[in-house]
């Protein structure tokens, strides 16, 4: 490594002349990476509910739909909206009660559930129905034209409105999510570090590796708007150590060194071998993520472990050439950091390290209580603001039809006529079904047929399924909802055991249930996973489980706040923060750990290994913890997206909580465990034996003088 460090110095000018250029090909790749919206697209290709998907796309050329309310207009002015919606692009067709019978057909004729499935008071509804997938750019675009051509007072609710307006919200915040988090970390920076100006290279280099990383995406053809959201503040958060590291080893060889260039090659080649284990380990927790059957962690996982990979690297090799090239500058902007040189603290912390580790014991139990018991929500629209037209909508519908959802079944087509009726029946008087709408629903055996339009039988049938929509006053993601799902799974499967309940309430129900057994494999692989790296890194059987237990305390604690103020949190924070937390704090509690077992490897005792490990360290973890909490703090404040502002408030108070823990409770550990660590980690044993043979020759020396 030190010969590559020397070749990086060399090629300073070089290097950042490549970097810079290799900015171009990164915006093109970013700019051409399409953003998936709908995070129900990321549910496990296999399961019934997106075969049931796909089949309606392939047969009925149905790829979604959205509910359309229109309030106080006449029949021939709905008649004519609804002919206008049907010239949208990508509009497949418009459901409603004058596609079951002509609208000359007097009103008396219509059967009752036709007419109260489409009609309350002055409202009516109709069905849109779209030719392409729910977050497909196409219907996305067709509800833009919608709502241009509809008035104040039609409203529209479902996916494909909520993922539009999603769409909308994220792309015009993303900006300001990174540059919040950028203004907000040089401020914490400027304060805490020696020169106003190395705040700005440090960010400049993480900047130029997460264009890398955005740009490379390109690769996987579309990334989540999660993760387009949060990968930049996630990067920033997560690699800011490194570039730290690399400027205090740097200022500590200039003590040893006046040879500017000697100096950064040592800097990089110490960095390099200091921040490989901790960076593996962060790594090592997002590729947990790619362990979820729900594959928007695999998404998440793969960009952020992806730029890690980035970060490290533009550490190495970006940053040290900027701060040569720019060196005149740098000095001409050092000031004595405000942050103060902590020296009794540490003292006290050492001191009272029962006491604290008392504190860990008795908050253990309510933190893991808490972590258990907290709820979580899966319903879209409360992520978004009420002031937006999808949630509007949707509370729309609820009023004046008290009807919150609709999904649709794909029966046999060739169930006979008896079998259509009986089974109808027992989904009409099944809780919360407020109507059944298909063609055996809707024509009994004594309604005249030649009144139903020709292609009326082609929209809700094809050569294999018969499809029919179920109308209900349960919200998604609900109790009742999910119960009343796995009841007609049920009915109609007895009828047709190949039958599918199909639409966004199912498929949430679904997404509930994989998240959950989810989040206990993603748990189980990234403690696994960091527990392996740290073995290896520290060469220690007894660290792992003092780090991991230590870490994943402070994972319990800011999981389980939520519960004791009543807090209900997006379920993907569930799945994703303990990973984050466990990769970002590692970091701390490694250098923290490396500190103590060298000094206890040089001969200091336990307490003066712990009080060095701790004074020396302290600084850096107090300082990447700040960062990481301005640069995610500010993004969770102006989120107007509740699955990202929660995300964001909850790992950057995460990165307080893990500060805390590590600079409190590990030296705790240190002093209480310190036989144990001796005896389990590689190359100690002789620190305890030094230590009895010391003991020993006390012992021979005060016989001898008695």
């Amino acid at each position: 490594m030190n010969k590559l460090s020397h070749l990086i110095v060399k090629l300073r000018y070089a290097i950042l002349i490549a970097a810079i250029a290799l900015l171009v090909p990164s915006a093109i790749g970013y700019f051409n990476t399409r953003v998936n919206y709908d995070i129900l697209t990321y549910l496990p290709k296999d399961i019934e509910t997106m075969q049931g998907q796909d089949i309606l796309l392939d047969q009925f050329g149905t790829g979604s739909f959205v509910l359309y309310v229109a309030e106080g207009m006449e029949e021939k002015d709905v008649s004519k909206l609804k002919e206008n919606i049907e010239n949208v692009d990508h509009v497949a067709k418009v459901l409603w009660y004058d596609s079951f019978l002509d609208i000359r057909i007097p009103m008396e004729m219509i059967p009752d559930e036709v007419y109260e499935a489409f009609n309350s008071g002055d409202a009516t509804m109709m069905f849109v129905i779209f030719d392409d997938g729910t977050s497909a750019d196409g219907t996305m675009e067709a509800i833009e034209e919608i709502r241009r051509i509809s008035n104040k007072q039609c409203f529209m609710s479902g996916m494909s409105a909520i993922v539009t307006d999603t769409k909308n919200l994220a792309m015009k915040e993303t900006p300001i999510y990174v540059g919040i988090a950028v203004l907000l970390a040089v401020i914490v920076l400027s304060l805490t570090m020696d020169s106003y100006l190395i705040p700005l290279f440090f960010l400049l280099s993480i900047g130029m590796a997460i264009v890398y990383n955005m740009g490379t995406n390109v690769f996987k053809g579309e990334i989540s708007f999660i993760t387009q959201s949060l990968s930049a503040v996630l990067q920033l958060g997560v690699t800011l150590d490194y570039s730290i590291f690399l400027w205090h080893s740097y200022q500590e060889e200039l003590d040893k060194n006046d040879d500017k260039k000697e100096a950064m090659a040592n800097a990089i080649t110490a960095t390099f071998q200091s921040v490989i284990g901790s960076s593996i380990t962060t790594i090592a927790g997002f590729v947990a993520l790619c362990f979820m059957s729900f594959t928007l962690g695999l998404d998440l996982g793969v960009v952020m472990a992806k730029g890690v990979v980035f970060g490290v690297v533009g550490c190495v090799t970006i940053l040290p050439s900027m701060i040569l090239v720019f060196d005149n500058l740098i000095e001409k902007t050092k000031h004595k950091p405000l942050m103060p040189e902590f020296v009794r603290l540490p003292k006290f912390i050492s001191k009272y390290y029962v006491v604290f580790f008392a504190l860990f014991l008795a908050l253990l139990g309510p933190a893991i209580y808490g972590n258990n018991h907290t709820s979580v929500y899966y319903d879209l629209t409360q992520t978004l603001p009420d002031s937006l037209a999808s949630v509007q909508g949707a509370n729309e519908v609820d009023e004046k039809f008290e009807m919150n959802s609709a999904y649709m079944l794909l029966v046999d087509k060739n169930l006979n006529t008896a079998q259509m009726t009986e089974m109808i029946k027992e989904l009409k008087e099944t809780d919360g079904i407020i109507s059944v709408l298909g063609t055996d629903s809707i024509l009994g055996p004594s309604f005249p047929r030649e009144f139903v339009p020709e292609d009326l039988m082609s929209d809700l049938e094809s050569d294999e399924w018969k499809m029919v929509m179920l109308t209900t006053d349960y919200k998604i993601a609900s109790d009742e909802i999910n119960d009343q799902i796995a009841k007609v799974d049920s009915i109609v499967k007895s009828y047709d055991p190949k039958a599918m309940v199909v639409g966004e309430a199912p498929c949430t129900k679904d997404l509930i249930n994989i998240t959950d057994h989810d989040f206990q494999v993603v748990n189980f692989v990234s403690i696994g996973l960091v527990f392996l790296i740290i073995a290896f890194v520290l060469k220690s059987v007894s660290l792992p489980f003092i780090l991991v237990a230590v870490i994943e305390f402070a994972i319990f604690v800011n999981m389980g706040l939520p519960y004791y103020t009543g807090t209900v949190i997006p379920f993907i924070s569930s799945v994703v923060i303990g990973t984050i937390q466990l990769g970002a704090t590692v970091d701390y509690a490694i250098l923290m750990t490396t500190r103590y077992l060298n000094e206890r490897n040089s001969g200091h005792t336990k307490k003066e290994a712990t009080l060095i490990a701790l004074s020396t360290s302290m600084k850096s973890v107090i300082v990447s913890a700040l960062s990481f909490f301005a640069a995610t703090f500010g993004v969770g404040l102006i989120s107007s997206i509740d699955m990202i502002g929660s995300l964001c408030m909850l790992m950057a108070r995460g990165a307080i909580i893990s500060m805390f823990t590590v600079l409190l409770v590990l030296p705790s550990m240190y002093m209480l465990f310190d036989g144990l660590i001796m005896r389990t980690t590689f190359g100690m044993k002789n620190v305890l034996k030094d230590k009895d043979d010391h003991h020993f020759g006390h012992l021979i020396h005060r016989h001898k003088v008695a």
